[in-house]
């Protein structure tokens, strides 16, 4: 083992490292041959059939793309006259800024977990979740006054206050002699966000490819949803548009069909040949088409009850979660940016891809014995979802300390004492026997 040094899983897998003596530090406290499984799932080659076909496409081209954004520079500084316009020269002066600081580091940045369909797609992926968190900490630095008027720079349609909207006026699900009909509640929340949370759902599933976590999220939501609506007024929904629209229909079957993909995703075989090694058409069309599916597939089995370290993990990723579902209804309340504003759609675009190569990572530092460093994407992706969560208290703290109403905060406190005891009785009370080996392998082959 010693002999690995940095060499790369083929797939999905980062490079694995262990510590210089050789020894696994993670989870000592658990049973050796658990740990050996361990060592020995992430260590061994993915059974992907790959005839390794190395195209243009998968070369690093640096010098291609240092001489492309040069001639751009070149074109940009000696044929094109400057425009008399100080606001559009400091936006273009902006954007190139970006452009330039994406091309180099597409370029150089490590690969990720993830190749297909194009190891430089997540590279991007990363390096736009970078500019976004630079940006997030300029705009922590303003005033809200500031923050808001910068919206405008975005989009002149912002910089205007939002009107308040509650969805939980008239509840009545059935309503005789309305003259929209009798069920015209229920056809007025049937908007563009029932697909949207749909799909969202859906590849949420896809993200954590696990139905229970997915589901303790989805409902926790609806509760949060009910314990913030003094805050927020569109939080204030009827009890069917919470638990029969969202937690039911479009968040249970967005789970539940993604949990199938991941079902077929995990028995799928992967046999990869070179685009130019298929003598059909059609089986170079099918090829095309199978690079944008995933190269192999990794099962995210998360047993959060097999050791406090995971269980508290587990804890921590349900309430980052949580808080950047949250950011996103706090965010457009405090910046005035509308719903439609094609700023939250870009937001939830860069989301999802880099959620998914985050979890990625954060899947393998929990269960990979010889991981010791946590992943880049997921390091970032924490980074945003903390800074986004500052802002929201630095421009109104107020709004955050508005008292919860009696119940609310009952409730709230008796769930807390409850994981509380829960977790000290799990384990720390609660003495578990080393059980025999036979019970240990049967656990290892889990």
């Amino acid at each position: 083992p010693g002999q690995r040094g940095d060499r790369r899983a083929q797939g999905e897998g980062p490079a694995r490292r262990q510590d210089h003596n050789g020894t696994v530090s993670a989870e000592e406290h658990l049973p050796a041959p658990f740990l050996t499984r361990k060592k020995r799932e992430w260590t061994q080659e993915t059974v992907v059939y790959d005839d390794g076909t190395i195209t243009f496409f998968w070369r690093a081209h640096t010098l291609t793309v240092l001489v492309g954004l040069i001639c751009v520079l070149v074109y940009v500084t000696l044929l094109e006259e400057t425009p008399e316009n100080s606001e559009y020269n400091a936006k273009r002066g902006l954007a190139f800024v970006v452009i330039v600081f994406l091309a180099f580091a597409v370029t150089y940045t490590p690969d990720g977990p993830f190749k297909r369909p194009h190891p430089s797609i997540w590279r991007l992926v990363l390096c736009l979740s970078v500019v976004y968190e630079l940006g997030l900490i300029f705009v922590l630095f303003q005033t809200v006054d500031d923050a808001r008027q910068l919206m405008k720079y975005l989009d002149e349609s912002l910089g205007a206050p939002l009107p308040e909207q509650s969805y939980g006026g008239n509840c009545l699900l059935w309503d005789p002699g309305h003259p929209g009909g009798p069920l015209h509640n229920l056809w007025e929340k049937c908007d563009i966000f029932v697909p949207a949370h749909f799909l969202g759902w859906y590849a949420k599933a896809l993200i954590l490819r696990n139905v229970w976590i997915t589901n303790v999220i989805s409902v926790m939501f609806e509760f949060l949803e009910y314990s913030l609506e003094h805050q927020l007024p569109n939080f204030n929904e009827c009890w069917w548009d919470h638990w029969i629209m969202d937690a039911l229909i479009c968040n249970g079957l967005g789970i539940w069909c993604g949990m199938k993909t991941v079902e077929y995703l995990k028995m799928k075989p992967y046999h990869w040949r070179g685009l130019w090694h298929i003598p059909t058409y059609r089986g170079k069309m099918r090829r095309m088409v199978a690079q944008f599916t995933p190269y192999n597939w990794t099962s995210f089995d998360w047993k959060p009850t097999l050791s406090l370290k995971r269980w508290l993990a587990v804890l921590g990723i349900i309430t980052m979660w949580l808080i950047a579902e949250l950011n996103t209804f706090y965010l457009k309340s405090i910046l005035w940016i509308p719903p439609p504003n094609w700023i939250n759609w870009a937001r939830l675009a860069m989301y999802v891809p880099a959620g998914a190569v985050a979890f990625r990572e954060t899947f393998q530092f929990l269960d990979d014995p010889t991981c010791k460093k946590f992943g880049q994407q997921a390091w970032i992706l924490a980074a945003i979802v903390i800074t986004e969560l500052l802002i929201v208290m630095k421009f109104d703290l107020k709004l955050l300390l508005l008292p919860f109403p009696e119940h609310i905060w009952q409730c709230w406190v008796a769930a807390f004492v409850g994981i509380a005891s829960w977790t000290v009785w799990r384990f720390f009370i609660r003495r578990i026997q080393k059980p025999e080996s036979g019970e240990w392998s049967k656990l290892a082959q889990k």
